[in-house]
């Protein structure tokens, strides 16, 4: 059965104290007796009160409590919130994640309706995970990780997947492979535009010419990444070698080689991009671009923290490095 919520009366009454009494207990105030301060913090612990965050905030304007909000819990999401609860440690402050569940297919502008839920009293300040747009106006601190458009009027942190997409296109030429497909990320996204110049830059530095047959757009995922996987490896002139735009990507580019007897890297090299654990973990181990998502989420929510504060913030746009990862995926043409 559901109990009833505690309230700050039932403390009161436990107590034998008025309810202002209570209140100046909880929020540490002056003018409370030593004992008096014991009884009701000993009421408050025996009946489990917890005072209302929403309460606490509209007296104080602060909830010490700061959000996350991404569109859907993927590898990608799910390894930058360890990076965010690393940095929240002993910060003061908690964390309440907000995720869409996905349902963001064509709704370009949901984190607006999502901080508009949850602004004023619920967080002091919002760190948004791939936003579709960057013009939320939310009256507290927002902090933007890898935004569609890129470079946003919101203090960003993203890493730097140009140069992480030539060094993996870089990396298949060195093996001797001329014909290099890639799977593509999705067409809003700013990052996954970088990692397709990437890509052509590396040809172009090598002087093999970009073929437009050997592209196509896994999205970012799995089930489409197959398909387009399957249509690449069917070809008459079918490439050598896979440059994946993420590693859901190019986990589902091995499965699918895989299905059609083609050995990895034997038969097909393949390259991926994020170092998300599962990389590691696949077989043949995955040969990928490291993005270091967990610093990403970890310097994301530090950046918030002091833009809640107050404090100076060395800078408001933060790129990280990229670096390639040899594992098993590739070989020799």
């Amino acid at each position: 059965m559901h109990q009833p919520r505690v309230t700050i009366r039932d403390v009161a009454e436990q107590a034998g104290v008025s309810v202002a009494t209570v209140s100046k207990v909880i929020n540490q105030r002056y003018g409370v007796a030593a004992d008096t301060s014991a009884r009701v913090q000993a009421v408050i612990s025996e009946l489990g009160y917890e005072a209302s965050l929403v309460a606490q905030s509209l007296r104080n304007h602060r909830t010490n409590v700061i959000g996350i909000l991404v569109a859907d819990l993927e590898p990608f999401s799910t390894e930058l919130l360890k990076g965010a609860a690393d940095a929240i440690r002993g910060s003061g402050f908690e964390l309440v994640v907000y995720s869409a569940g996905g349902r963001t297919g064509d709704t370009v502008g949901w984190e607006r309706r999502y901080l508009s839920r949850l602004s004023g009293t619920l967080v002091d300040g919002a760190v948004l995970v791939t936003p579709t747009v960057v013009d939320v106006h939310y009256g507290a601190p927002v902090v933007a990780v890898d935004p569609h458009t890129g470079s946003s009027g919101f203090p960003t942190v993203d890493a730097d997947s140009l140069r992480g997409a030539r060094l993996a296109t870089e990396h298949l030429v060195s093996l001797g492979h001329r014909r290099i497909a890639m799977l593509a990320g999705r067409a809003d996204l700013e990052s996954a535009k970088l990692r397709e110049q990437g890509y052509r830059e590396a040809l172009a530095g090598a002087g093999l010419p970009f073929d437009d047959s050997l592209v196509r757009v896994g999205g970012y995922d799995a089930d489409l990444s197959a398909l387009a996987a399957h249509e690449l490896l069917t070809l008459a002139h079918r490439p050598t070698a896979v440059f994946a735009a993420n590693d859901v990507t190019a986990i589902a580019t091995i499965e699918v080689a895989r299905d059609l007897g083609l050995r990895v890297p034997a038969d097909l090299s393949v390259v991926g991009f994020d170092n998300i654990p599962e990389s590691a973990l696949c077989s043949p181990q995955l040969t990928t671009v490291n993005q270091p998502i967990r610093t990403m989420g970890e310097r994301a929510v530090e950046m918030l923290i002091r833009l809640i504060r107050g404090e100076p913030v060395d800078r408001t746009h933060l790129t990280l490095v990229t670096e390639l990862v040899v594992r098993n995926s590739t070989a020799p043409a």
